[in-house]
């Protein structure tokens, strides 16, 4: 698997919504690494892929969560859904080539952060592997409402092709190299209180 690049990625940030977020494990610092990936995305230009599943049932997007998404000057898109994985939704593929159209499927590396690991991220990212695109899970920004749910989620994303990664190694390789424009920006960042977790 390939080192993260800023041109060919693309952040998706799956249903951190309602009550549901935070009856999740460790709903903290998943928020807050998730903050942090959005407000990383903006640094780098990527595009930004927002979904909320069902919100009339379950709620809007995390108020936190939504700020930064509101924020983002980076290309943003949002999706509201009701199949469980972003795929099975037939506008997730049209907002994914306006996010990057000049790539192929193949070409495309989506990182991932989410809730719920075992259901809505899981279902998403078997179907963007079967696909045939690059995934990229970022561990500290993808929970569940149980340990264990999340970490055999973990484990079968990762046995079928996906990347476990953190928002700091997505970081570091959209920046690859301290003398990056963003460089400065990313370091202070990541001096602003490390998430716990």
């Amino acid at each position: 698997m390939a080192l993260l690049d800023a041109s060919r990625s693309i952040l998706v940030v799956i249903d951190f919504q309602g009550k549901l977020v935070h009856m999740v494990q460790r709903p903290a610092p998943v928020l807050e690494a998730a903050r942090r990936l959005l407000r990383l995305a903006d640094l780098f230009a990527v595009p930004v892929v927002l979904t909320e599943q069902y919100p009339k049932g379950i709620g809007p997007t995390e108020e936190s969560i939504r700020t930064v998404y509101d924020g983002l000057a980076t290309p943003k898109f949002f999706l509201e859904k009701t199949a469980f994985g972003c795929c099975g939704d037939t506008g997730f593929e049209a907002l994914l080539q306006q996010a990057r159209p000049m790539l192929r499927p193949p070409q495309r590396q989506i990182v991932i952060a989410g809730i719920e690991a075992h259901v809505c991220v899981m279902q998403t990212v078997l179907e963007l592997l079967a696909s045939g695109q690059e995934v990229h899970l970022c561990w500290d920004a993808i929970s569940g409402r149980g340990e264990e749910y999340r970490n055999r989620a973990l484990d079968r994303m990762a046995a079928a092709g996906a990347t476990i990664t953190n928002h700091e190694s997505v970081a570091f390789e959209w920046a690859r190299d301290k003398n990056h424009p963003q460089f400065k920006a990313l370091s202070a960042l990541m001096k602003e209180g490390q998430p716990q977790g």
